[in-house]
């Protein structure tokens, strides 16, 4: 076969690829019937259904549970150079329509049809997270090809950094990397987005260096804080913080249990000259709410933020348990008639799942919800039908009334 197409194949099982026909990316080990042809782990293959109908191409690796990652559905179209280009600029285009792309996610996995890479943008730095053995072979071609499409678009690249320091790596049989990409650069990059202004450690800040799937979400805080006192938990870089900051608001406090994401936030607060009104401290949110609540503290609005609680089905039930009680302790600081920003960032914590634990946290603390937004993760990390785990951003504003 032309291209980078192996002249190897996967044949199903009958009665399984129910959530590749269904629009999904994956096909795991347990769904296969059999291999044919010479090819090895990385390579692209053909696969058939158990009738020999063709389904697509896509990556094979015999050390992941995910054995194969789909690329393409269509038989005509070669996958090649050429079908890397088109895919990388159709990814580029797309966030140019929906989305500020001063600082924005280009490439989003298995959304943009690019199964296991990540690029962010922060200005002019580009950060790439590879977690799939197939396309880190091809990563570089696939980087310079987005270097060309920016430069078109009159954006020249300063650096790249490579965040493929993620532990899942070694279920791809690959070890975690960290590094430049050509060059070095400084890694603390300045970036702008909601009219705030960070300095992102794309070294060593949490995932690529920022949370950028909040964009949206953040800025959705700033017309709400306007005058009030308001608690930002897990705040990190102090991103909804500062937020609520430059939306007005009279008195912020942010709180983290990192040293180092501390130190980053008030950095950040005097970057926007907000350090006046928006403060940081260290503290372990899980204990402070309720001490904060047995001071006889309350917040006009508080911002909860987690962590995933859970990354794993298994694992569901405790953080459900986890996201009621933070949520229960929240709505004791909340003023009656004042807000609760809330969110989940776990895939496995559904919409559904989540509702129904936010609703079960306000009815054991006498709290009526009225709801403001809902909203997921911003465009720039679109939602992919089909392929589940690209929805996983969960973010509700309520106004919250004392049962009377």
């Amino acid at each position: 076969m032309a291209g980078l197409v192996s002249e190897g194949c996967v044949v199903l099982k009958k009665g399984e690829g129910r959530t590749v026909k269904a629009g999904g990316a994956w096909i795991f080990d347990n769904e296969i019937a059999q291999t044919e042809g010479d090819f090895s782990d990385g390579e692209i293959i053909s696969v058939r259904d158990f009738d020999g109908f063709f389904m697509g191409y896509g990556f094979y690796n015999s050390h992941s549970k995910i054995r194969v990652r789909m690329l393409s559905r269509w038989r005509k179209e070669p996958v090649d150079e050429a079908f890397l280009y088109e895919r990388v600029k159709n990814a580029w285009e797309y966030r140019k329509r929906v989305i500020d792309t001063s600082s924005c996610r280009v490439i989003f996995g298995e959304a943009d049809w690019l199964p296991g890479l990540v690029v962010d943008k922060y200005e002019d730095v580009l950060v790439v997270q590879s977690l799939a053995l197939g396309i880190d072979r091809l990563k570089g071609l696939i980087l310079e090809d987005l270097r060309d499409i920016l430069k078109k678009d009159g954006i020249s690249v300063r650096g790249i950094y490579e965040r493929s320091d993620a532990p899942v790596r070694r279920k791809e049989g690959m070890a975690p990397v960290k590094g430049f990409i050509g060059d070095p650069f400084d890694v603390r990059v300045p970036i702008t987005e909601n009219g705030v202004r960070y300095i992102v450690d794309v070294a060593e800040g949490q995932k690529t260096g920022f949370f950028l799937d909040q964009k949206l979400n953040r800025r959705a805080v700033q017309p709400l804080a306007r005058g009030l006192k308001v608690l930002d938990c897990f705040t990190h870089m102090g991103t909804f913080a500062l937020n609520a900051g430059l939306g007005g608001a009279r008195e912020v406090t942010g709180l983290d249990i990192s040293e180092f994401a501390i130190e980053e936030a008030r950095e950040n607060a005097r970057l926007n000259h907000l350090d006046g009104r928006v403060k940081f401290r260290v503290a372990n949110v899980l204990d402070e709410l309720p001490k904060l609540a047995s001071a006889g503290e309350s917040y006009d609005m508080v911002i909860l933020d987690p962590p995933a609680f859970t990354k794993s089905r298994e694992a569901t039930k405790n953080a459900i348990r986890g996201y009621r009680e933070i949520n229960r302790a929240g709505l004791r600081l909340v003023r009656d008639g004042g807000f609760l920003v809330t969110c989940s960032c776990s895939h496995f914590m559904t919409q559904e799942l989540f509702t129904k634990t936010i609703a079960e946290a306000a009815g054991s603390v006498h709290r009526r919800l009225r709801q403001i937004e809902f909203r997921t993760q911003a465009p720039d990390h679109p939602i992919l039908w089909g392929a589940d785990d690209s929805y996983y951003l969960k973010f509700y504003i309520f106004q919250s009334c004392v049962e009377k």
